[in-house]
């Protein structure tokens, strides 16, 4: 894994690059959509689980617009009312058109980096809604785009991705958690409904008893098992679409 600078319209994101160990011919690639506790070890981990699947993996920043910040501890960070604001205005204000349009920059930084095969996007809690939005804004580059625990996927906020279904042509796959008050039934039925007028090939997957955050291993509600049946997912889904 390298530490490499990503220039945007809004400035320098940092991301984590984490090259696939398979060598020769092009080399597809995945940017990984962090959750609301931002780059941290535990993301890390799960970039180097994944690459070890054949993907080069991208890990960016999206809070990078505030400038030097945490590792917050996601077990704590909702606790105290400093942290908790800050965390709450970041998501706030980094927009998901702020994210679309660095998406396309992202791309580049795989692309820049050898990762010139197909790509897939992959999202938790908050990255879940850009990980299928960018797939929308980018039809020609993201193949296949997840979402794991993502929140507000079906809100009736224009940019939610059940109201940018239309755009999207790559292969889907939602993994829901079974207790999230973010993607309540209601919304996983709007996703579906709009899913399915707009002809886009996809899974919707309830994980029964898991609760928002269980697939990431420094989360208090990490679950083992539900979390490698999220990894079974994943990388079935991934080799099914990118190879």
């Amino acid at each position: 894994m390298r530490d490499i600078e990503i220039k945007t319209r809004d400035g320098t994101a940092k991301a984590a690059f984490v090259p696939s160990p398979s060598s020769g011919g092009s080399r597809a690639g995945v940017i990984l959509y962090m959750d609301a506790f931002g780059p941290r070890a535990a993301l890390y981990q799960m970039a180097e689980r994944l690459a070890g699947h054949g993907y080069a993996v991208l890990v960016p920043d999206l809070f990078y617009r505030f400038g030097a910040y945490g590792p917050f501890d996601a077990k704590t960070a909702f606790a105290t009312e400093e942290t908790g604001s800050r965390i709450r205005k970041m998501i706030a204000e980094t927009t998901q058109e702020m994210t679309i349009h660095d998406s396309e920059a992202f791309l580049d930084a795989l692309s820049d980096n050898g990762a010139t095969g197909p790509v897939g996007a992959v999202g938790y809690c908050l990255g879940g809604a850009r990980a299928l939005n960018a797939a929308g804004a980018f039809p020609g580059r993201i193949l296949a785009a997840a979402s794991f625990h993502g929140g507000n996927l079906a809100s009736d906020a224009p940019d939610s991705p059940a109201n940018r279904a239309a755009s999207i042509k790559a292969k889907v796959y939602v993994g829901c958690a079974g207790v999230d008050n973010s993607f309540p039934p209601e919304q996983s039925a709007r996703l579906a409904g709009a899913l399915r007028s707009a002809e886009v090939d996809h899974i919707i997957e309830n994980y029964v008893g898991m609760r928002h955050g269980w697939c990431v291993p420094d989360h208090g509600v990490y679950d083992e098992t539900g979390a490698e049946r999220h990894w079974k997912r994943l990388t079935e889904f991934f080799s099914e679409t990118l190879g």
